[in-house]
């Protein structure tokens, strides 16, 4: 829901369905093998309601577009813009990335900047525990406090300049990891730079634009009211024109 709002903000004249896998979450603790089958079967259900690209709103699912071979329709993923931005903003270049274990273990970040600037060393961590608490609308709770100074120990000790919010839960959190990595630190949640990418290909006419000021319309494969409340409050002051249950077929 934070690249679907940063999508809105920066493309407010485009219409948006968002599909949101709510009965096979989490993904970041699924091997990249059934990650891989769900984000196909997502992106076939997407192209079957006549979307006109993707963004895939997750970074554990970005790490496998390769091997999904996902053709047919522009496809964009969270972890390239991120990974651009945090190398526009790093002066030392030291970065960390608080991710899933799947994003973590994959070294999609990590080669992403390499990529680009090989000279860049990247302090990855892994943190479990930030979705559920995300989820449960802890995000400026105590306890969720305590594992977040636990998870930026490393990055911190490393002498990090840069820090990457490599989930698209975790900018619920951005101003509590700012606030507790300090103010020298810049943190970057890639759900803007991504908008702005795929904004400059509407603009560039890769991709079709609307512009007549369209919805958004959600599809959940359960109905999770807990989700519908996170949802909302996320997506504040967008309004959500409907919720439907998807059939996600072959699973």
């Amino acid at each position: 829901m934070t690249v679907l709002k940063a999508l809105r903000e920066v493309l407010p004249g485009e219409s948006f369905l968002y599909l949101g896998d709510t009965a096979r979450l989490p993904y970041g603790t699924k091997s990249p093998r059934t990650i891989t089958r769900y984000l196909q079967q997502n992106v076939s259900f997407l192209k079957s309601v006549g979307v006109k690209a993707v963004v895939v709103a997750c970074n554990t699912a970005s790490t496998v577009l390769k091997e999904a071979h996902l053709n047919g329709l522009p496809v964009y993923g969270v972890i390239e813009p991120g990974a651009r931005a945090a190398l526009a903003g790093t002066h030392a270049g030291v970065i960390g990335v608080l991710a899933t274990r799947a994003t973590v273990h994959s070294g999609a970040y990590e080669q992403a900047l390499l990529a680009i600037r090989s000279d860049v060393h990247v302090v990855q961590q892994a943190c479990p525990l930030l979705v559920p608490l995300v989820e449960e609308g802890w995000a400026h709770d105590p306890v969720t406090e305590t594992v977040l100074h636990r998870y930026l120990t490393a990055p911190l000790e490393a002498h990090v300049d840069t820090l990457i919010l490599g989930c698209t839960h975790y900018p619920v959190l951005k101003d509590v990891v700012q606030k507790m990595a300090g103010p020298t630190i810049r943190v970057i949640d890639s759900a803007h730079a991504l908008a702005y990418e795929v904004a400059a290909d509407i603009e560039a006419g890769r991709i079709p634009a609307n512009g007549d000021g369209g919805g958004i319309q959600v599809f959940t494969t359960d109905i999770s009211p807990s989700f519908q409340q996170l949802g909302s409050h996320i997506l504040a002051p967008h309004a959500i024109d409907s919720w439907e249950l998807a059939d996600i077929r072959g699973d």
